[in-house]
């Protein structure tokens, strides 16, 4: 089981993350959208029992062990694309992306 960044997305959460105490990325999935999933990507505050740690790039990432059915063996990167940027996910998982691109399904 893996997570990974790119090295553009792990730039961009080293500068994220710069100054905070635990300097560690969550990632999980929370129910929304019209495919019911969309992903979450946030510092993490702390860590639990039910928490699996990776690391890529030298950073580390904290998911919970019920998200990872739908993150196992995704890459994260981050993107620009004219005026919108962010983390964007390469899953092997999803079986379906809504329209928008907010929300999918595995």
């Amino acid at each position: 089981m893996a997570i990974t960044l790119t090295d553009r997305a792990a730039d961009r959460v080293r500068n994220f993350l710069a100054g905070r105490s635990l300097a560690a990325l969550r990632v999980s999935v929370k129910t929304t959208g019209c495919s019911g999933n969309a992903y979450v990507v946030e510092p993490a505050e702390a860590t639990g029992p039910e928490d699996e740690i990776f690391e890529s790039q030298g950073i580390r990432i904290i998911v919970e062990k019920k998200n990872l059915i739908f993150l196992d063996g995704t890459e994260i990167d981050y993107t620009r694309a004219g005026l919108n940027e962010g983390f964007s996910f390469s899953n092997p998982n999803e079986k379906a992306r809504c329209g928008c691109g907010e929300s999918f399904t595995v």
